[in-house]
């Protein structure tokens, strides 16, 4: 994997900085160790660090045509280069390389902007095109991988594939943006294409930028989109025989690599179809990676072994201490932006530990939000349910009252916390799902604002993020709308980026074949019921699977990656989290309700509630404000030793 950086004077030709902007490709050095380029011509400056996966010998970046007039930089594969180039060819361009990089200039030279129609594979890039004085950015369509870019007031346009390389040019103020900071402690991450910083943007997932100087500043354009229309038909065995071919092309078309490659195996049920898949096309056994807990509660090793073991494959395990606290100001360096996803914190072992062995690792991400496997989707069709059957005059008073007088009984078992579904149920679609989805609810997370904040806020609410997207949904069924906005939401702005930066601190290629832009368009093609089937998520994906998993991989309970927050809170991370939630650097914002802070942090320490979600958002941002916000951009160090 790579990562670019580049320099644009949209209004001029302005001299670029060379050592600004070899500061800015330093900085995300981890994302490609492996060598460095940078391009300079009037008003444009490029960068791009490599990680070399294909085409050791050859495709360097910045790379450029036959005539030298289109140069890009890449971050990202594109797995049908071979077909292309061959098609290229035909056409009269000719190749110096066997890179999929060199696929890229010759596609815009050939197609312009519909090139990137052309492609699949995950991506970012920018070509600069000397003769239309175009500069053109492009993210592929599930957002793979990441594209920040912003426009300061000289006219300069400073772009990269992490945060911090922006974040390294004088010009740029960090400046918080209010509504990206309500978004954030509503759902744990920023949803694209906002940042934590007003007028830094993400270039959103299936969108290009195309820019030519001197013109006004273009608005971002959507090339691609998911549509739920639910024409396939067929019966039930017929779908699962074509989900399995579907399924092993993709898994074959990303195990095309010129150095070591090997896969993820939790032992749940997606990461072992990839793996079930591997191990049909490879020759070889398949290395496969997974870490073990010595707590059974967190500990899918067993299962994971079960699969290995059925397949073959070359399994690395290791355990390693859940108690990984240690890890929080590493994340928030790593991530630029809060995070609150503390599953990020075995993601980054599990992709250290992979390292040791391979180059490139196979994930199995997606299969929840493109199959419905989500509890949270089960709970939304029986709330829809639940709307369908009151008319709104009746629901809404109802359960409100029921939802208001219900006590919070964080200690009762899960059948007797009552409360929440009662909140949900007296809300309409968009907003029951927002409260589904939400880490902190309204009712947590406006009393830790100040006054001050919540009057600069102006009335803005997270939940506006949902109501775009879900407008923009194209399906009246109700699965395939909340799975719309996962895709668009969580998925790049929670999941993806997770494993990017978790992946890329350790130099580290993950390729996801479940999110093959064909797959997944295949998959919004199937009725809900074959995806969600009564109680059980998942259901034709598990269904196609029974020939080459056992039930005791598809059919137990999801434990996915999870971490002790409540008991950290009250033993080792006690001081910290005091320390934090009480400390200068949050009060010094003027964000917080301070009072309020120690309240939460007392009621969760006494055993009295249970706060460890709103303890880990809030330590959260203030491990980034320490660490990003008030601090030089450092970039992340870490061992890449060569893989054996």
């Amino acid at each position: 994997m790579c990562g670019i950086v580049g320099l644009f004077d949209t209004t001029g030709r302005k001299e670029i900085d060379r050592g600004l902007l070899t500061r800015m490709n330093d900085s995300h050095v981890h994302r490609g160790p492996d060598g460095d380029g940078e391009f300079f011509d009037p008003g444009i400056g490029l960068g791009h660090r490599r990680l070399s996966i294909i085409d050791l010998s050859g495709g360097a970046q910045p790379l450029f045509n036959e005539d030298g007039n289109v140069v890009v930089v890449f971050n990202g594969e594109i797995y049908n280069f071979q077909e292309l180039s061959e098609e290229l060819i035909e056409a009269g361009h000719t190749f110096g390389t066997r890179s999929d990089t060199e696929v890229i200039v010759h596609a815009w030279e050939e197609w312009g902007q519909a090139c990137v129609d052309r492609f699949r594979g995950m991506f970012a890039f920018a070509i600069w095109d000397r003769r239309k004085e175009t500069l053109f950015l492009a993210r592929d369509r599930l957002g793979i991988k990441p594209l920040y870019y912003s426009v300061l007031p000289s006219g300069m346009m400073v772009f990269g594939s992490e945060l911090k390389s922006l974040l390294v040019h004088p010009e740029l103020e960090r400046k918080l943006d209010p509504s990206a900071v309500e978004e954030y402690f509503a759902y744990g991450y920023v949803p694209d294409p906002k940042t934590i910083y007003s007028g830094v943007s993400k270039l959103a997932p299936g969108h290009l930028l195309k820019w030519r100087r001197g013109e006004g500043q273009p608005r971002p354009h959507q090339y691609w989109d998911i549509n739920f229309d639910p024409s396939d038909h067929r019966n039930e065995a017929e779908v699962c025989e074509d989900l399995i071919e579907q399924l092993r092309e993709a898994v074959k078309l990303r195990m095309i690599a010129d150095v070591p490659l090997g896969a993820f195996l939790s032992g749940g049920v997606d990461s072992s179809a990839v793996v079930a898949m591997m191990a049909g096309e490879a020759g070889d056994p398949v290395n496969t990676c997974s870490i073990a807990f010595a707590d059974p509660k967190f500990d899918e090793s067993p299962y994971a072994q079960i699969v290995a073991d059925r397949f073959g494959t070359d399994h690395f395990q290791e355990q390693v201490d859940p108690d990984a606290f240690d890890l929080v100001d590493r994340l928030a360096n790593m991530y630029d932006e809060p995070f609150a996803d503390s599953s990020a914190m075995p993601t980054y072992r599990v992709c250290g530990l992979a390292r040791k062995r391979v180059t490139v690792a196979l994930s199995g991400d997606g299969g929840d939000e493109i199959f419905a496997g989500y509890r949270r989707y089960r709970w939304h069709d029986y709330e829809e349910r639940v709307r369908g059957m009151m008319p709104d005059a009746i629901r809404k008073p109802l359960f409100g009252f029921l939802g208001a007088v219900y006590p919070k009984m964080d200690w009762a078992p899960k059948p007797l916390r009552a409360k929440s579904t009662f909140q949900a149920l007296s809300r309409d679609t968009v907003g029951g799902f927002f409260h589904s989805v939400s880490v902190l609810y309204d009712g947590v997370r406006q009393p830790i604002y100040s006054d001050n904040f919540r009057r600069e806020l102006q009335g803005y609410h997270a939940r506006d993020v949902l109501d775009r997207v879900m407008s923009n949904a194209p399906s009246d069924d109700h699965t395939s709308r909340v799975q719309y906005a996962d895709l668009k939401t969580y998925l790049p702005g929670d999941i993806l980026t997770k494993v990017d930066r978790a992946s890329m601190a350790h130099s580290l290629e993950v390729r996801v074949p479940i999110l093959d832009h064909k797959f997944v368009e295949w998959s919004a093609r199937l009725p809900s019921s074959l995806k969600l089937n009564g109680r059980e998520g998942k259901h034709i994906f598990k269904k196609a699977l029974e020939p080459h998993l056992g039930n005791d991989i598809l059919y137990r309970s999801k434990m996915g990656f999870s971490v002790p927050l409540g008991a950290w809170f009250r033993g080792p991370l006690k001081e910290r989290v005091g320390a934090a939630l009480s400390g200068p650097v949050l009060a010094d914002t003027g964000l917080f309700d301070m009072a309020q802070l120690r309240t939460i942090m007392d009621q969760h320490q006494s055993g009295a509630r249970e706060h460890s979600a709103v303890m880990w958002a809030v330590l959260m941002f203030e491990s980034f404000l320490r660490q990003v916000h008030y601090a030089d951009p450092a970039p992340i160090q870490e061992s890449t030793a060569t893989p054996a």
